[in-house]
């Protein structure tokens, strides 16, 4: 039987304001990028446990654990996927953050039981799980305010050159320097420059 799980149901609005709120506490200075691991290290106190095969076994990159002390990641991923790595850590901080309340109820002691409790979550709730968490590790790692100063001096450089901003070969590599300076995938600045360009 699948678990109805009492998931509050944000908009990317209200997640908007929560991950202001978890940037303002975590990252007053502003820095960019946003240090997550040492947020979630240092300011959180998660502890980060890498887990050799995690994705090839359970077809993941990272889950919280029940008594939300610690994030597992897959080791490949921590070791050479930096970008992925990162977000995966926002990511998981954002069930942290938004889902303490309605998953605290839920126990797993081992990779197996966390895989068949997400197994049997029902569809919807775990569509707003993942659709929550997703959203807010986008806006935390890539916040409004800095991705719209970058986007306009980025374009401002590029009018310099005599090239027209506004052109989709502008645009990409508008897309591209950003996700450098974020230090996130180019997916996640597409999905931000699509809610906040």
């Amino acid at each position: 039987m699948a678990n109805k799980i009492p998931v509050p149901h944000l908009s990317y609005e209200q997640i908007r304001t929560k991950a202001d709120s978890f940037l303002a506490q975590y990252n007053p200075g502003k820095k960019i990028p946003v240090p997550i691991e040492e947020i979630v290290e240092f300011s959180l106190g998660l502890n980060i446990i890498p887990l050799p095969g995690l994705q090839k076994a359970y077809d993941t990159v990272a889950f919280i654990s029940s008594d939300f002390k610690s994030i597992y990641v897959d080791k490949s991923v921590l070791e050479n996927q930096e970008r992925r790595y990162r977000f995966s850590l926002a990511h998981e901080v954002g069930h942290f953050w938004l889902h303490k309340g309605c998953l605290s109820a839920f126990t797993f002691r081992s990779i197996e039981e966390w895989k068949r409790f997400e197994c049997d979550i029902d569809d919807e709730s775990y569509t707003w799980l993942e659709f929550q968490a997703y959203s807010f590790g986008g806006l935390v790692l890539v916040p409004r305010e800095p991705l719209a100063s970058c986007k306009k001096r980025l374009e401002e450089q590029i009018r310099i050159t005599g090239m027209d901003a506004t052109t989709d070969a502008a645009q990409e590599i508008v897309s591209e320097r950003l996700k450098i300076e974020f230090n996130v995938s180019r997916g996640v600045i597409d999905k931000r420059l699509q809610k906040d360009a």
